[in-house]
């Protein structure tokens, strides 16, 4: 099954139903997502921390259609964001948002209304002593998504931007943002897009990474390299080394159940490793873009499926 079908998959209700009434595909969900509630979220976080590692937290969720979904998301946040402070983990938590999952797409004023769930957000996770990162979603939304960012940094500046290597305009989105206190996550990109604004070959696309992360590692921001591949965390940790990085200067980041031991390898290598944490009720679409990512787990789900009776 080929990468495109199964980034189609992830938005089809039909195949989404089927399996959720599939019990052996639950274990692996519980592989990639922490669960559906916050204290499943907070307990998953708390093992990662002991264990040496930082966690980013993603409400799953997007394009929201309706404001009163936009704000029960704003306000699952905001709940999370209280329960990571009173479990003392909000000095090694942060969280991620989807705009679009906080009202980014709805078509009457929808940027007003990301945004300002977006501060609300990023004022409990001030008040809590974390911070929080915008995630990046398909090009569409790039323009807006990068431009709420720099509302926001007005009066939050340590809120993180993502982008995605595979698009052909990052290179000029890093240098523009390789400014002394940008926190900036560097991920490859894991939605269906046209040639004509991505590349679309593995090598292509990994070639874009390092010029990427060349740009972010030379210039003055916080670079966050998010990669499982094991090239190109060699590759960064020698970039790291040639631009003159001290570890701490810059992190790791990696998925929930994607390589965990080597998450805990590079702990012990003394870098800093941050662990992308999802929870919540619509875990379909993002489990279907990791098994798109990661082929060699496509069998035991395709297998889960059809053994359903």
């Amino acid at each position: 099954m080929s990468r495109s079908l199964l980034l189609r998959a992830a938005r089809s209700t039909r195949l989404r139903d089927a399996v959720e009434r599939v019990g052996p595909t639950r274990r692996l969900v519980a592989r990639y997502v922490a669960g559906e509630e916050t204290h499943d979220a907070v307990r998953v976080a708390s093992d990662l921390v002991d264990q040496g590692l930082t966690v980013t937290i993603d409400h799953l969720g997007e394009d929201t259609n309706d404001k009163l979904q936009a704000k029960r998301v704003a306000d699952a946040y905001v709940a999370l964001l209280e329960a990571l402070d009173v479990a003392g983990l909000a000095a090694s938590v942060e969280v991620s948002v989807k705009l679009s999952a906080v009202g980014q797409a709805l078509p009457a004023g929808g940027e007003a209304i990301a945004l300002d769930h977006a501060r609300r957000i990023c004022a409990a996770a001030r008040e809590a002593g974390t911070t929080v990162t915008l995630d990046m979603e398909d090009h569409s939304t790039t323009d807006s998504t990068l431009d709420i960012l720099g509302r926001l940094r007005t009066d939050f500046p340590e809120t993180g931007a993502v982008l995605q290597a595979y698009l052909r305009r990052t290179e000029d989105d890093c240098r523009n943002l390789a400014y002394a206190g940008s926190r900036v996550r560097l991920c490859k990109g894991a939605y269906d897009e046209p040639r004509s604004v991505a590349y679309v070959s593995h090598r292509e696309v990994d070639r874009a990474y390092v010029r990427c992360a060349k740009i972010l590692l030379a210039g003055n921001g916080y670079p966050m390299l998010a990669t499982h591949d094991p090239r190109l965390v060699e590759i960064v940790g020698s970039l790291a080394a040639k631009y003159r990085r001290e570890q701490g200067s810059y992190e790791y980041q990696m998925l929930y159940g994607v390589r965990p031991e080597e998450q805990r390898r590079l702990v012990r290598a003394g870098e800093r490793v941050r662990v992308y944490v999802p929870y919540g009720e619509d875990w379909y679409g993002y489990l279907v873009r990791r098994l798109a990512e990661r082929p060699a787990n496509l069998s035991l789900f395709l297998r889960s499926v059809a053994s359903k009776r």
